[in-house]
């Protein structure tokens, strides 16, 4: 996966037990899209600085993740939901007996609700 993609992953799931320092950097670098030195103008801190608190930060939620593997269940569970609706959708075209027509397009719905 996208480094970046798993890092905005581990933020959003991981993101409140950071401090306000780490969430304030992280978020100047990773959402509004600042450069290190920018970032240190604007903290008045040094470039260097920035780039130590960002990898320690990235440390942090990853080493969350280990332990909890949060955003792991949830990855995982939304490809079991996706193959869930995979397999309602095929079980649909095959059937031809209204109540389970009903059942599948509720399930269907439940599966969407949970993956959107």
């Amino acid at each position: 996966m996208d480094d970046i993609l798993q890092l905005t992953l581990l933020y959003d799931f991981y993101g409140e037990l950071l401090t306000e320092k780490q969430k304030q950097v992280y978020e100047l670098h990773y959402q509004d899209d600042l450069s290190l030195t920018e970032i240190g103008d604007e903290l008045s801190i040094s470039r260097q600085a920035v780039r130590d608190q960002l990898k320690r930060t990235e440390k942090i939620l990853q080493d969350y993740e280990e332990k909890l593997q949060l955003v792991s269940r949830f990855q995982a569970q939304k490809k079991a939901v996706q193959e869930m609706k995979h397999i309602m959708e095929g079980v649909e075209k095959k059937s031809s007996d209204a109540a389970v027509m009903k059942a599948i397009s509720k399930m269907k719905k439940i599966a969407e609700g949970i993956l959107s």
